[in-house]
């Protein structure tokens, strides 16, 4: 059984039938996740989307450039 802190924890883990069909909202793409499914990844553009409370906020207006 979950506690309450378990459910909202921050990096709550992505099912895999939804990240089968997310892509980048910018090229269509693959994305993955990163840092412990705290971001979803479009390595083609090169932007992460934060995922808050287990929710992939898939806006082009939250999305931040990846820097390497």
């Amino acid at each position: 059984m979950r506690t309450i802190s378990e459910e909202t924890n921050h990096s709550m883990k992505l099912a895999q039938e939804l990240l089968t069909m997310l892509v980048c909202p910018r090229c269509k793409g693959d994305i993955r996740p990163m840092n412990e499914d705290h971001y979803l990844v479009c390595r083609a553009c090169r932007l992460k989307y934060p995922v808050i409370d287990g929710i992939p906020l898939m806006l082009m207006e939250e999305a931040e450039k990846i820097v390497e």
